[in-house]
């Protein structure tokens, strides 16, 4: 199967050729890479250009946030199956997409854990994310798989949409819970840590963002037709402590 992996970056220069090199020295051959830039005005570019041979597509253009410009990355990616690794993101050995392709089988979609790591020492680990095998249901109760881990067909787009770009902060949020939750589409758990995501990216940098991405949470219900739980909102939040022990 033909993976394509999607990258967004703006202003990233400090980060990703880490996230370049952790795709490219991948040992599964059939990947499509594409890097979705916003308009860099650092030397993102230049970094990005040197590795432009291993590269599929490459886009920089101004767009209306990261959600648009992974819309921009699926739909110019050509691949059965489709990642998005953000530029502060790395994975976390070069088997990462070979033990993708070889337990997803007949699944939509796959999801494994993933290690928050220090911005500038990302062999130190903050937080462990252990994700656990789908349960039915799990999302009334404040669960979701790690986004930069989760691995969906494209059939799954084509059928049940994009990333909602009206939402902010939350729209991954949103569509796993489309996805997943609303449609139930099929769906493993790789039970290894693939993904080593770097502290003070756009949803974890502050306290005032997670709260502004917990009130998009109860949107992305709303905006689905489905109901929650009263405490689904609290124990979302509350599942995370546990990744700091």
């Amino acid at each position: 199967m033909k993976v394509s992996i999607i990258t967004i970056s703006y202003n990233s220069e400090e980060t990703i050729e880490d996230t370049i090199q952790s795709v490219i020295n991948q040992n599964y051959e059939n990947i499509e890479y594409n890097i979705i830039d916003g308009g860099s005005n650092d030397k993102t570019h230049e970094i990005i250009n040197k590795y432009k041979s291993n590269i599929s597509n490459i886009i920089s253009e101004k767009d209306s946030g990261i959600y648009d410009a992974m819309n921009k990355g699926i739909n110019i990616s050509s691949g059965d199956i489709i990642g998005i690794l953000n530029s502060d993101d790395i994975y976390m050995d070069k088997n990462v997409i070979t033990d993708i392709v070889s337990k997803i089988k007949d699944n939509d979609a796959i999801y494994a854990d993933l290690v928050y790591v220090d911005r500038f020492n990302i062999n130190k680990v903050n937080r462990y994310w252990k994700s656990g095998k789908y349960k039915k249901g799990a999302f009334l109760y404040g669960w979701m798989p790690p986004h930069p881990t989760f691995f969906v067909k494209r059939d799954c787009y084509n059928k049940y949409g994009l990333y909602n770009t009206t939402l902010q902060s939350a729209s991954d949020y949103e569509l796993m819970l489309r996805f997943i939750h609303k449609y139930n589409i099929s769906l493993t758990y790789l039970p290894r840590v693939i993904t080593k995501m770097r502290i003070g990216g756009v949803s974890n940098i502050s306290l005032l963002n997670r709260y502004k991405a917990n009130r998009e949470d109860k949107i992305a219900w709303k905006i689905n037709g489905i109901k929650s739980y009263f405490f689904t909102f609290i124990l979302k939040p509350l599942r995370k402590i546990k990744q700091y022990f």
